[in-house]
């Protein structure tokens, strides 16, 4: 087995902290946006915008951003499952949970991460500390969802919903970014990314229209300024560091994001929405961190003839 080749220490460096700064900031630019436009329809702003930008900037550089009908697709696939079934589902929860608590749950996408690398990526076995950091990551999200399972008002209901869809969001994401790897197809990769984006900016559209968006929207300075933001930190910047960082660097590695956005999204929720920060989510917060750095710390074993045991940051390179 060969392991990743890895371009320059300080452009994966740089990579990763464009990645957990500018993606930990994101929770707060899509609560202000959403506050006025509807999720729907400011995620096909957002996505559309950035993407067709991308395409056009691909292009004046010179590289290739025409492939095969088949080469397209499956990048618009990876591009809806992790735009529309990862971030949609954010926008959405983000109406009724804090900016803190949706990027904590949105934290175990690691776990994730874990099986469907050993699912979908092929010859290799998850291990005990693995195993620990899975049973780990569910016992953190009880503490974290405790308060809404206990509730008995209609909030409390709409917000433990809202927080369970974040899993599902969490899971397309991983799936996404693990058939990314799985499909690498010879595309450049920047114009790639600029096919995903494009996709899930008229995927969103679609469904914005049919969700009636057009009709509730108001338009403001704040709403407009915060999806400017989500369009050059969250879109130009940051996806396309990850999808990057996905053709240069380990899967599981790559999946570390998911324990330093949190950080970055309670400390801004805390310092400029002034959300609640209670003993739940620092307890909850504590247990998810630690059991995504389990995960990611795993090693897992191969199930071909050397049965050798590698890092799990090496062995998702395959």
């Amino acid at each position: 087995m060969s392991l990743v080749r890895q371009p320059s220490r300080w452009s994966v460096i740089l990579a990763f902290g464009l990645v957990y700064l500018f993606w930990g900031s994101t929770y707060l630019g899509i609560d202000i946006a959403v506050q006025s436009i509807p999720p729907a329809l400011m995620c096909a702003v957002r996505f559309s915008i950035a993407g067709t930008v991308m395409l056009a900037v691909c292009a004046l550089m010179g590289r290739k951003v025409l492939y095969s009908p088949r080469q397209i697709a499956l990048s618009c696939v990876v591009g809806v499952l992790l735009l529309m079934g990862g971030n949609l589902t954010l926008s959405y929860a983000e109406l009724s949970v804090s900016t803190g608590l949706a990027a904590l749950i949105v934290a175990i996408t690691p776990l994730w991460f874990l099986v469907l690398d050993s699912l979908l990526l092929g010859d290799h076995r998850i291990s005990g500390r693995g195993k620990a950091g899975l049973a780990l990551g569910i016992v953190g999200l009880f503490v974290l969802f405790y308060p809404e399972l206990t509730s008995k008002t209609a909030l409390g209901h709409k917000e433990l919903l809202a927080s369970v869809s974040l899993i599902g969001g969490s899971f397309s994401w991983a799936l996404g970014s693990v058939l990314s790897k799985r499909w690498q197809s010879g595309m450049d990769v920047f114009s790639a990314t600029a096919w995903q984006v494009v996709a899930a900016g008229v995927a969103n559209f679609i469904f914005a229209v049919f969700a009636g968006d057009f009709s509730r929207v108001v338009w403001t300075a704040r709403s407009l300024g915060a999806v400017f933001y989500l369009v050059v930190c969250g879109s130009w910047i940051g996806y396309t560091a990850y999808i990057w960082l996905l053709e240069h660097v380990p899967t599981s590695k790559v999946s570390t994001y998911a324990y330093v956005n949190p950080v970055v999204a309670v400390f801004l929720g805390w310092l400029i929405l002034h959300e609640k920060v209670d003993r739940f989510i620092l307890a909850g917060s504590t247990i998810v961190v630690l059991s995504v750095i389990l995960v990611t710390s795993a090693k897992v074993k191969h199930t071909n003839a050397a049965e050798a045991e590698l890092p799990a940051v090496e062995a998702a390179g395959d």
